[in-house]
């Protein structure tokens, strides 16, 4: 559903109480009146749990459960980033597992092109404590409604249009390359590469474009479709361990993580295997491809890397300002986690921890060879 489906489902739903999950800024920049002030004109209650931090923790989520118990719900909508929507997702999830909560509907909203959690029954919750992401992954976690509004996008800043955008690209490139990939996955994937070619830079550098913002909105949906029923890969289960480590957003740490682990899939490094095939036709897809595997390989590489360079982004986990004794440090439990997150099962090249040691080495030099 796209710009003014909100209108439309309120004066469709039966709903008599709203549960709103948002975060602080979307509250207090007054965007949540997209949906408060809409709810007020058919005078349905509700209630704004607006606590919702980067990278949502058990302890909000928690909290959550206990506020969205109280208000006993009929409808709970996600409005926000990724963040929010997670949020929301296992708000909801935990609460009915405890049976304090049955028979309500949830509608997504997501005001940033990135995550494509509106279509996805995955969710991220991190223990901040001990510094681990945790994928949930049920059937239950599914939007019933998604509104894909563009409008909501157009203040966006320029670096998070940037970092959201090449979460778009890690998607859809992982949902191809998964061994869960299927013909109508590899569609939606295809379509959300092919819009990320033509219109990511642009919504960076025109952040008023709205054609590219409902663009990147859309190629957004997409990879969330194609990865939601292909699975992803390697380059997840490092960003989700990097990340919580470093603190690092999600869509940045896959950013800096994709070209080192297509490297590693494509087998660029040491002997070419048969993922270099897959990336070659990827670099057909944006127009990059050579007479080569390798090098077509190589060249989407490359291009990934120039994405990140164009748009300010990180080229390795250096830059971010980690030293290299902080980060040998914590290597061996990120390299363990990263083996074990449910998103590398999927992963077309079946790796070791000793492989991802040398993965994150290579990333966050940004050259091969090199040790910490």
């Amino acid at each position: 559903m796209g710009s003014g489906s909100m209108d439309m489902l309120l004066e469709e739903t039966a709903a008599d109480r709203v549960f709103l999950v948002c975060d602080p800024f979307i509250e207090k920049s007054r965007k949540v009146a997209y949906v408060t002030e809409r709810l007020q004109k058919q005078s349905i209650a509700f209630q704004v749990f607006s606590e919702i931090t980067p990278d949502p923790g058990v302890e909000i989520v928690t909290e959550g459960v206990r506020q969205i118990t109280l208000f006993k719900p009929d409808l709970v909508i996600g409005f926000g980033g990724g963040s929010a929507i997670d949020a929301a997702k296992a708000i909801i999830y935990f609460a009915n597992k405890g049976g304090y909560l049955e028979n309500v509907d949830f509608v997504a909203i997501p005001t940033t092109s990135g995550t494509g959690s509106e279509v996805t029954d995955f969710s991220v919750i991190t223990d901040k404590a001990k510094g681990l992401k945790y994928p949930l992954v049920d059937e239950s976690l599914m939007p019933k409604i998604a509104i894909l509004d563009a409008d909501l996008t157009l203040s966006v800043p320029a670096e998070i249009t940037a970092i959201t955008g090449m979460d778009v690209l890690t998607h859809a490139i992982e949902a191809m390359a998964s061994t869960g990939a299927n013909d109508f996955s590899d569609a939606a994937a295809e379509k959300a590469i092919k819009l990320v070619r033509s219109y990511l830079l642009t919504a960076y550098k025109e952040p008023n474009n709205l054609e590219a913002r409902q663009k990147m909105h859309d190629a957004s949906c997409l990879a969330g479709i194609a990865f939601n029923n292909a699975g992803l890969g390697l380059n997840h289960g490092m960003a989700h361990a990097v990340g919580a480590k470093f603190h690092i957003p999600h869509g940045k740490a896959n950013a800096v993580l994709l070209p080192y682990v297509m490297g590693f899939n494509a087998g660029c490094f040491d002997e070419l295997t048969e993922n270099a095939i897959l990336y070659a036709r990827i670099a057909r897809l944006i127009k990059v491809d050579s007479q080569s595997v390798r090098q077509s390989a190589l060249n989407l590489i490359r291009t990934v890397k120039k994405f990140n360079e164009n748009m300010g982004m990180p080229v390795n986990i250096k830059s971010l300002g980690i030293s290299k004794e902080e980060f040998k440090a914590e290597l061996d439990a990120m390299a363990e986690a990263a083996l074990k997150d449910k998103c590398t099962a999927t992963n077309p090249r079946k790796c070791s921890i000793e492989d991802i040691k040398k993965i994150y080495t290579h990333s966050y030099f940004g050259a091969v060879g090199r040790t910490l």
